[in-house]
């Protein structure tokens, strides 16, 4: 066990006051307290500057491990037998509950322990489970009498006869498992409450003194079992709702609460200058008053509020900026990348070409192409109230004959195009578009499929907003692209990533989607010379 004693101003709980929500006839066992965090206390942590020291207790943390651990009843059992901890990103989620999870294992007196780790997936359920193991492997006493087993995720522990064990909603259908003890994380990204039934209702009932430990950020459903337990928790904070058998944390701002007062970020984040840089907050701040995607997100784990996952993106203002003419003459032979956004047959078809900055002075310029059938035009105009018809005629639409859209008609219209601009690549989402890539293939182009998830979506996305915001971008104030950028909607993950979202998106995007390709493009080409810039903006790499 490590030795070394608590670093000189970190915090340790002082003058601890029981739970309120203990019941009369519970008491406090201040030995049992003691002896779940001296436990904890001889962990060491894991990651950052900290990897190596002991785990020493911040005041919010012993206070729910001496009210969990603590609190018994006349029989000596706990009286919580569900711990729900929500709490914003980067406070050491996950060592307090790996710090959780091997308690139960070790030192809870369960015979035959079976502890499960659990989260939406096998990948989330392993990030608790690696840092638990590799506390057990920064101890010798716990080593002398564990088998680490990485594969399949599991530590044994010979003193019990019991394991911990990692669980992912793969499993949410099985049954028959005898629940000592559960770390339960990130509920918040379970698809349904189908895992948390399972573990949770009726597992238990051959156990005397069961503990489910569930620790989460906010979430973005609040159809979900994650809201769920959070208005549970919230009920029973605020008195309007009582178990005696379920204990609540919730470290949060509410909707009506200011997000920007830096009092605030200290309110919900008792972490914060000790295990989280305050100045690192502040630059999140920052980059969220200049970006409303980057502003959802800084609400939602940053200051853990139940925000919605998509929100409106592109201010008219910040897109235009770019609203410069564009000198079509001096882009003749110039290399471009296109992105391609190939629609049904009855709907928008956009093609949009990007042409990189050649040294620090130039901008990114954007030259779209839309195409839609000539038959529907009436009918956009009258239901959707856009005027398709105008565009058409003013030449930024361009009709091709009938109902439907004709693809030999685009198809060689990009051929023309290539005759004019040096094309790289066509970047193209491979929906629907296998006749055309073949096509344009049998004219010398080269064409890239193009994800439309999280992870390909999101550095373009992030990159083609902080250009245009910026002013980097040049696109001549094109009427349908940006009457498309004022449509876009994104949808955020649990990670900060981005994607926009057609589904939720209020009217056509077509052209900013093919946009995002086409600067992906860019910006991958502008890596191979100098380093990429998702990664390091302006490193050059030798």
């Amino acid at each position: 066990m490590a030795k070394e004693t608590r670093p000189k101003g970190y915090p340790k709980l002082r003058n601890y006051k029981p739970s309120k929500f203990m019941l009369p006839n519970s008491h406090y066992d201040k030995a049992k307290a003691d002896r779940a965090v001296k436990f904890i206390e001889n962990l060491c942590h894991t990651k950052g500057k900290w990897a190596g020291k002991r785990f020493w207790l911040l005041p919010w943390q012993e206070q729910l491990i001496r009210d969990i651990f603590g609190i018994v009843k006349p029989d000596g059992n706990r009286q919580f037998r569900t711990a729900f901890v929500e709490i914003c990103k980067k406070v050491g989620k996950s060592e307090l509950a790996a710090a959780v999870a091997l308690y139960l294992l070790y030192a809870d007196n369960e015979p035959s322990a079976e502890v499960y780790g659990a989260a939406a997936d096998r990948q989330q359920a392993s990030i608790v489970f690696d840092v638990a193991k590799q506390m057990v492997e920064m101890s010798p006493a716990l080593m002398k009498r564990s088998k680490l087993m990485a594969a399949t995720k599991r530590i044994v522990n010979y003193g019990n006869a019991g394991f911990y064990q990692v669980l992912s909603a793969e499993v949410g259908n099985k049954h028959g498992f005898s629940v000592s003890g559960l770390v339960f994380d990130e509920i918040h990204t379970q698809p349904n409450r189908q895992l948390y039934d399972v573990l949770t209702k009726g597992s238990s009932d051959a156990r005397q003194n069961p503990l489910h430990f569930i620790i989460t950020t906010a979430g973005t459903d609040r159809h979900s079992i994650a809201y769920e337990l959070h208005t549970k928790a919230v009920d029973i904070l605020e008195g309007r709702r009582s178990d005696p058998t379920f204990y609540p944390v919730v470290y949060g701002l509410k909707d009506d609460e200011d997000w920007e007062d830096e009092a605030n970020w200290y309110k919900v984040n008792p972490s914060l200058g000790y295990t989280v840089d305050v100045e690192r907050l502040r630059d999140a701040y920052r980059e969220a008053k200049q970006n409303p995607a980057d502003e959802i997100t800084f609400k939602w784990l940053r200051c853990n509020m139940w925000v919605s996952s998509t929100v409106a993106w592109i201010p008219d203002q910040i897109y235009m900026r770019g609203n410069e003419k564009i000198d079509m003459d001096a882009l003749e032979g110039r290399d471009c990348y296109a992105g391609l956004d190939l629609s049904s047959t009855g709907d928008i078809t956009a093609f949009v070409l990007m042409f990189p900055p050649r040294d620090e002075d130039e901008k990114y310029i954007v030259l779209p192409y839309f195409w839609v059938p000539e038959e529907t035009i009436p009918q956009r105009v009258k239901a959707a109230s856009v005027p398709y018809d105008v565009w058409e005629r003013q030449g930024f639409i361009q009709a091709t004959e009938g109902n439907v859209i004709h693809y030999d008609f685009i198809e060689h219209f990009i051929e023309e195009l290539g005759k004019k601009y040096h094309i790289l690549e066509i970047a193209f989402d491979r929906w629907g578009a296998v006749q055309m890539v073949q096509d344009l293939e049998g004219m010398g182009f080269t064409v890239v499929p193009f994800g439309q998830g999280f992870k390909d979506m999101s550095p373009p996305s992030k990159e083609f907003y902080k250009i245009l915001m910026e002013g980097k971008m040049i696109h001549g104030g094109n009427p349908v692209l940006r009457w498309m950028a004022g449509n876009v909607v994104i949808d955020t993950d649990p990670a900060g990533n981005i994607k926009v979202t057609k589904a939720k998106s209020k009217e056509k995007i077509d052209g900013i989607v093919a946009a995002i390709m086409a600067l992906d493009r860019c910006i991958r080409h502008e890596g191979e010379k100098q380093g990429s810039v998702y990664d390091e903006r302006g490193l050059i790499v030798f």
